[in-house]
Formats: structure tokens, sequence, C-alpha cells
């Protein structure tokens, strides 16, 4: 079987997986006990949909401070280029990271440079693994304040552990010259100089992502307004607990925001997390005492907003390309 034909067949397995893990949960905790709890008026569920665009703003906040000013998109543009992106990353089964080329095309496209675009989105990631990093650190100590469990604590520690070595060996492969050093291996196998302004591309890149480090404040600013961004979001879930007459506790709110996100990001491979995400919710909702078919309805409220937010973010997607399809179709008939 070739290349394509395993990452199909390994796509098609885990999404059966999540899907049988998803059914599963449902089963166990009671399909009519999921849904009496998760009924919620329209209205709340419309406010954490609009809700999440706080997030998304001091995302794109985030983003924004990377880009040298000579080259910086205005903040309302970076803010629907991220809010496209998470649609696509959240919505679109597999493309976990396709959402974050996309905004790098958009952002190359109106007004940024490309290395700058894709620079800042790749020094955006790698600072975003890092924040989150310690954001699950403090959930952990949260949850252990306010639990005495502490069985958890060991895996935890290990999977953040693995997760921070990764993306140390990224963060400095990044500043040793990654990009062009792929170009030139790439074009040494290939054994033909057709590929050597992929070389220079990757040469551009490097010293552009070198270049971005270097910005200390920025680099700063980058994280300080993700750690916001990741706390302001547990806000979401407080919503729904106190809507689902459940105890309405930040800190509550708080631990199953980073437990969760990180339980789910483990599991990137799994489209759309399916199943992991319900089984992270329910686990660490029954440490808090949060009943079994509460905290699977709290996960499907978090599916509720990825659509309602997702689905119109897609849309506005295809409007923007189909807008410049147009325009270049037109400019090429009037010539």
């Amino acid at each position: 079987m070739k290349g394509p034909g395993k990452f199909k067949l390994t796509f098609y397995l885990l999404g059966f997986a999540g899907a049988a893990l998803f059914t599963a949960l449902l089963i166990r905790e009671g399909a009519a006990k999921v849904l009496d709890a998760f009924v919620t008026p329209e209205w709340v569920i419309a406010g954490i949909v609009a809700y999440h665009s706080i997030p998304i703003f001091l995302d794109a906040a985030a983003w924004w401070v990377l880009f040298p000013a000579s080259e910086r998109p205005s903040l309302r543009q970076l803010l629907w280029m991220r809010w496209i992106g998470e649609s696509i990353s959240t919505l679109v089964p597999s493309a976990a990271i396709g959402g974050d080329i996309v905004r790098a095309r958009l952002a190359a496209i109106h007004g940024a440079s490309l290395p700058i675009a894709a620079g800042t989105v790749i020094v955006d990631i790698t600072l975003g693994v890092f924040v989150q990093a310690g954001f699950t650190l403090l959930g952990l100590m949260l949850l252990v304040h306010a639990t005495g469990q502490t069985s958890f604590v060991g895996p935890t520690l290990f999977g953040t552990l693995v997760a921070l070595l990764a993306f140390g060996g990224f963060y400095f492969a990044q500043r040793w010259g990654m990009f062009g050093f792929v170009g030139r291996l790439i074009s040494r196998l290939a054994s033909s100089s057709d590929w050597q302004s992929l070389v220079q591309r990757g040469d551009t890149l490097d010293q552009t992502v070198r270049s971005l480090y270097t910005r200390d404040r920025s680099i700063m600013a980058c994280c300080a307004w993700t750690i916001v961004s990741l706390i302001v979001a547990s806000g979401e879930i407080w919503i729904a607990l106190l809507a689902m007459d459940l105890p309405p506790s930040f800190i509550n709110a708080l631990i199953l925001q980073s437990m969760v996100f990180t339980i789910r990001s483990a599991a990137f491979a799994v489209p759309g997390g399916l199943g992991v995400q319900e089984g992270g919710y329910v686990l660490v909702g029954s440490l808090l005492g949060i009943p079994g078919d509460a905290a699977f309805a709290l996960s499907l409220i978090t599916r509720l907003r990825e659509l309602g937010l997702g689905i119109p973010g897609l849309i506005f997607w295809q409007l923007v390309e189909g807008r410049r399809l147009f325009r270049a179709r037109f400019a090429g008939d009037s010539r």
C-alpha cells in the first residue's frame, strides 16, 4: 500500500475508533440522561458562541504583535483570518494544522510578505505549545488542590514533558535553519537545479524566523495574550455550568478547560477529537463531582459552539476565496 493509501486508512481507523468511543460513552452515561442534561435554552448556546469571539480576538492579538510594524496587517484583518483558521482546524477532519496554513496564506495575500506571514504563524504555534504546557500545569495544580487526587499527575507530567521536548527540538531546529536544510536535502535527492528556488525560499524563511525570535517584547506579548486567551476561554464552560444548574465555579471551569484541551491536543490525530473530548470531560468531571451525563452534555455544548462559529467561518472563507478568484478572472478578461 502506498503512502497516501496508508494515511487514508489510518485516518479512517482513528475516526472509527473515536466514533466508537463516543458511542460507548454515550451508552454508558445513558443517552436519555445526557439529553436531559443537554437541554439548554437557545440563547445560552448563542451566548457561548458569541463569547468565543473574545478568545479568538485575543489569539489574533497574539499573532498581530509578532508582525514587524512595516508589514503588519490590521488587527481587524487578522481577526477574521484567525476565525477562518480555527474554523478549518476544528471542523475539517483532515486539517488539524490546515487552518494555520490557510491563515498564513491569507496574511500573505493581504499585504504581508510570504516569509513574514509563514514565519509569524510558525512562531505563534511554537510559543502556543509552550504556553499551553504552562496552562496544563496550572490546571493540574488546581485539580490536585481541589480533589486531593494525585494518580493522574505522573502521566500528565510525562505527556507534557514529551510535548515540551518535541517542540523544544522543533524550536532549536528553527533557530538552526531547518527550512533551508530541508530544501537542500530535497534538491540533492532530486539531483536537479530546478529545486534551487526552494532552497532559497527555505533560507529566507529561516532568516525571518530567527529575526522574529530576537524581538523579545513581541515574544513576551504573544505569550501574554495567549495565556489570557486560554484563561478567558474557560468562561464558556462557566456559562454552561451555570445554565445547566451545576455549581458555577470558575476554578472548576478552568480545570476542565485546561485538562480537556490538553487531552484533545494529545489526541490531535483523531478527527475532531471525537470521543476523546467527551472522555476527557467525563473523566475530569468525575473528579470534580460532576455527573457523567452532565459532563458529556458539557462536551456537546462545546461541539455546538464549534459548529455555531465554525460553519459561518468556513462560509466566509469560501466567500473570500471566491471574491479573489472573481477579481483575478475579471482582471484577466479586461486585458
